[in-house]
């Protein structure tokens, strides 16, 4: 290739392609021996490099789908049409034999060279260094020698087709699915953190009001909820000294108070969700031991508690939202281990696609990096779990087999993503069934009890969901159906009817064959005893012709009754009893 005496080389520019030719290549040869700088001249370039041709796109579109095709190495039918009018003819014959055109055609991307040599069979296409840096002056001097895109015309097509084609592959990312459950799983991620930060805030904070609470209360949303209720302990009960100071009306006054803490009452125990606890909480505010705060200190409080109940609330819905978006995503995978760490490893891979990719031994210790080039740096032991070690199943196992049932959960893990990832209709059979086998593996490592084969049970969830496309198919025609029904049930009666009778021939036909078998034995029998009587008489006749023939005749007449004899012996023992 390098030896051919004719180089072409292409360039693909944001306005349409162009074909430049090498006509000197001792120019060439002194550009590449001297510094890179010298690609800079354009003197010295133009004498070498020539512009053989130059086809701008017919629209935006067109360059939009033309670049789309270039980053996937693949050659455009724009491609093939300018590659064939400008490059020199080829021999068809000499390219059906085998033989290289007399030319050489240079392109910077070797995938795309290879999609050229395949369209255009007979091209010998090359891609090394001599290419790149003839394909680095023409992009320098590109405006020089293309004349129509000077004056900021180049720019401006590299910043059109910038734009479209990166809104292109935003617009049709296949993982754009993806990026939402990766932002929401590290945002519930970091809320966590700050949520924990700010209960301890909470707690921390109003404790010096009322600190009893925090060993009534333990969680911690509860815990808010109570203090943000609560506000001013005094305001659960009504104190000693305002009841002495009451007059003749206290009556009156004490029934009001007794109703509020009833309310109060009822508010708390609808918060703790227990009685006793609403009235523990009530008891230990009448003899509480913390400070009292001023009205503006217990408003930043309340505000400070709301915003964190408000924001464990948010929690909960974007713990749902991941939850649906796992369900359509990765309905499998959600299904086997769960939508957090599903979600946790879909970060981790950076998508579902490349997590399916993967190998079930990279599943395994996804999330373990660190231990990892760690036990290889110092020859220690690697890794036997990652992020799946989240999940319940390794939890249950015990210590010698968590290593086991991690490998073996990573092969249902790699198994479910490939399903989710490559599937066209979302379903979660599969990891239903995969959960099913990981609960069989857990309990053969506990009692021994032996599990289901994979292959028995994908083929089982595989004829479940045929069944379930036909009972659908069904479903939609069941109106039609209802009109055959009465027909089907008539058929089904002449069937029974036609059985019947066949049956009935049977067993008369089994009959008459049985007794032809024995008219049949019968038969054979009297043939067998007419041919035993005709040799007796045969061979007796013949010894009776021969001197000693009588003696012999003797002999072999008590011979063939002695061995009748013994067969009617034998078959009296063989014969079965009848049953009476």
């Amino acid at each position: 290739m390098a030896d051919a005496p004719t180089l072409f080389v292409l360039h693909e520019t944001a306005a349409g392609y162009a074909l430049f030719e090498v006509v000197a290549f001792e120019e060439i040869g002194t550009l590449l021996e001297g510094s890179m700088n010298t690609v800079t001249d354009f003197a010295r370039f133009n004498r070498a490099i020539k512009l053989k041709s130059f086809q701008p796109y017919e629209s935006a579109q067109d360059a939009l789908e033309n670049a789309n095709a270039i980053s996937e190495h693949a050659m455009t039918s724009t491609l093939h049409s300018f590659l064939e009018m400008n490059l020199p003819k080829i021999d068809k014959k000499a390219a059906k034999k085998g033989k290289t055109a007399a030319f050489a055609l240079g392109v910077i991307d070797p995938a795309l060279a290879t999609a050229i040599a395949d369209g255009l069979p007979g091209i010998s296409c090359r891609s090394d260094d001599t290419v790149k840096e003839i394909l680095r002056g023409c992009r320098l001097h590109l405006t020089t020698l293309i004349k129509g895109l000077a004056s900021g015309a180049s720019e401006q097509a590299q910043l059109g087709l910038g734009h479209s084609y990166s809104r292109g592959k935003v617009k049709f990312n296949p993982a754009r699915s993806d990026n939402m459950i990766i932002q929401s799983i590290a945002l519930l991620d970091q809320m966590d953190k700050d949520l924990n930060n700010f209960a301890m805030r909470v707690r921390e904070w109003y404790s010096w009001h009322f600190p009893e609470l925090k060993d009534l209360v333990k969680d911690s949303y509860m815990y808010a909820r109570c203090a943000a209720f609560i506000q001013d302990k005094s305001s659960l009960f009504t104190s000693s000294n305002d009841k002495e100071d009451k007059d003749d009306d206290d009556d009156a006054a004490e029934d009001t108070s007794d109703s509020i803490t009833n309310e109060k009452l009822k508010t708390l125990t609808q918060i703790t969700g227990d009685e006793e606890v609403a009235n523990s909480i009530i008891a230990a505010a009448r003899t509480s031991m913390g400070m009292d705060c001023s009205a503006f200190d217990m408003i930043n409080i309340v505000n400070f508690t709301q915003r964190m109940i408000k924001l464990a609330e948010y929690r909960k819905q974007l713990a749902g939202y991941l939850t649906d978006k796992m369900s359509v995503v990765a309905p499998n995978l959600s299904a086997l281990i769960g939508d957090t760490v599903a979600a946790r490893l879909i970060s981790k891979a950076g998508s579902l696609t490349n997590l399916a990719k993967a190998p079930a031994s990279t599943v395994q210790i996804l999330g373990a990096e660190k231990a990892l080039f760690r036990a290889l740096k110092t020859k220690g032991n690697t890794p036997k779990y990652g992020l799946i070690y989240h999940s319940t199943f390794i939890g249950r196992a015990d210590t010698k087999n968590k290593g086991r049932i991690s490998r073996y959960l990573a092969n249902k893990c790699s198994i479910a993503t490939r399903i989710d990832s490559f599937a066209d209709e979302p379903s979660s059979a599969y990891g239903e069934k995969l959960r099913e086998q990981v609960e069989e593996r857990l309990k053969f490592y506990e009692t021994g009890a032996a599990p289901r084969k994979n292959i028995d049970v994908m083929n089982e969830v595989a004829k479940h969901l045929a069944a379930g496309k036909t009972d659908d198919d069904g479903d939609d025609a069941e109106m039609e159906d209802v009109d055959k029904s009465a027909k089907k049930k008539k058929k089904e009666k002449k069937d029974k009817k036609k059985k019947r009778k066949s049956d009935d021939m049977s067993e008369d036909d089994e009959e008459t064959e049985e007794k032809e078998k024995e008219e049949d034995d019968e038969e054979a029998k009297k043939v067998r005893k007419q041919y035993i009587c005709t040799w007796l008489v045969n061979t007796l006749s013949r010894l009776h012709s021969c001197p000693f023939g009588t003696h012999f005749a003797d002999l072999t007449i008590l011979s063939v009754f002695a061995f009748l004899f013994h067969r009617l012996q034998r078959r009296q023992q063989r014969k079965p009893r009848r049953k009476v």
